[in-house]
């Protein structure tokens, strides 16, 4: 079993920075894959950032490329999001995800993911 539990979510205007946090627990190896996805009201939720537990893959969304950044510290057992230039529409409940192994093709497609975390909010104000 894994746990995930995020923080870091908050209020910020156009241009600022937020970075979030994912603390992990159970059975986390380096054998998963972690992502973050986002869900705005009324929308579909997306993948935002994704990253392989064994490689230094990592795979964002075109809408957020250049702009967020995913890591993790294994020391800490935390994986980050770091999010600059915020925009507007970058404002939703955020989710930390894992599953084991690399999704290949699904990696930023919700089901391919088996534990989540409860969400932390972003907001954005113009």
């Amino acid at each position: 079993q894994v746990r995930l539990v995020e923080s870091g979510g908050g209020s910020v205007q156009a241009g600022g920075s937020l970075r979030l946090s994912c603390a992990v627990s159970g059975d986390a190896s380096s054998r998963y894959s972690m992502a973050w996805f986002r869900q705005a009201p009324g929308k579909e939720r997306e993948g935002v950032a994704a990253g392989s537990g064994l490689t230094a893959t990592t795979t964002y969304a075109e809408t957020v490329k250049g702009r967020f950044t995913i890591s993790k510290d294994n020391a800490k057992n935390t994986l980050y999001l770091q999010m600059n230039s915020l925009k507007p529409e970058d404002a939703a409940m955020y989710y930390c995800a894992a599953t084991r192994g690399w999704p290949g093709s699904s990696v930023l497609t919700a089901r391919a993911y088996n534990y989540w975390g409860q969400g932390t909010q972003v907001t954005v104000s113009s």
